[in-house]
């Protein structure tokens, strides 16, 4: 009779003891995920920040070369419409966005090769200067977006964290990537 009660105990303490792990395995998963969904989106607004500061250089860029390109409306007007159309939207439009104002940026520099006197003017080298300082921030901030987003998935994608994930609703999230074909391509440089 006592081997009986002390076997009943003996079985309760363990069930008892495994749950007791599984909630700690299930906590300890959860705030794991939050933790690094928190990182996704600290990432995701550095590298806002950066494509805010570049978006504030676009008018004045844009100004600049109108001056010498009048007639050049059609890709003045792009890069300005691609600008208001980055600083809206959720993470998928804004890198989404992100990729079109790249091309929209390197369709105003094709522009600029055809006027001399414009790459030679002192407002225009300076603000090119900041544009080239500020797509290498944003290139470190992709990386560095793209590095917290792998981290996440992965934990996200994992077994047994998986579980974990769909059951509180943990979602992969997207990774910046070039999709521009003209940005693929190698540059090529004339001395």
């Amino acid at each position: 009779m006592i081997t009986n009660t002390a076997n009943v105990l003996l079985i309760f303490l363990g069930l008892g003891i495994f749950i007791v792990l599984v909630g700690l395995f299930v906590l300890l998963t959860y705030n794991s995920l939050v933790q690094l969904r928190n990182k996704v989106k600290e990432a995701f607004s550095t590298m806002d920040v950066y494509l805010k500061k570049r978006y504030d250089l676009i008018p004045n860029l844009v100004d600049i070369v109108k001056g010498y390109a009048k007639h050049e409306t059609d890709t003045l007007q792009e890069v300005t419409k691609m600008r208001m159309n980055a600083q809206k939207g959720d993470l998928d439009t804004a890198i989404d966005s992100e990729v079109k104002i790249g091309d929209a940026l390197q369709s105003l520099l094709v522009v600029v090769e055809k006027y001399p006197d414009l790459k030679a003017n002192t407002n225009f080298l300076d603000l090119q200067e900041r544009l080239s300082k500020m797509e290498e921030e944003i290139a470190f901030s992709r990386r560095y977006y793209n590095g917290s987003v792998r981290e996440y998935n992965n934990k996200c994608q994992m077994f047994p964290f998986n579980l974990i994930a769909s059951l509180f609703g943990f979602k992969a999230l997207p990774m910046y990537q070039v999709e521009s074909e003209q940005e693929r391509k190698a540059v090529d440089v004339k001395l």
